[in-house]
């Protein structure tokens, strides 16, 4: 979960653009409440390399947290942009393994 200035600066796009170049799969979509949620499968390395993109580009959004956990590995084939959906009440209990 992606929390911060994320919402009206391109977030999702340039997401699947990084995700894309650094090998991961996954998906990327905007929450009601403003946040961005993003599943990434892949090598740990290129998942770390994504999280420390996500705090620093694209340069005019303002991310302040990423809250991450460890899901079981789903094999896809390619990142892309999904719709908004609702979001849920609550992700404070997310942690990263």
């Amino acid at each position: 979960m992606i929390r911060g200035k994320v919402r009206g600066v391109g977030f999702r796009f340039s997401t699947v653009e990084v995700a894309r170049d650094i090998g991961l799969s996954g998906w990327v979509r905007n929450l009601t409440a403003g946040e961005v949620e993003v599943l990434a499968s892949g090598h740990p390395d290129a998942l770390d390399r994504l999280e420390n993109w996500l705090y620093r580009d694209p340069s005019v959004a303002g991310v302040t947290k990423v809250v991450a956990t460890g899901i079981p590995y789903r094999e896809s084939l390619d990142f892309q942009a999904r719709p908004t959906v609702d979001s849920p009440d609550r992700f404070d209990n997310l942690t990263r393994d």
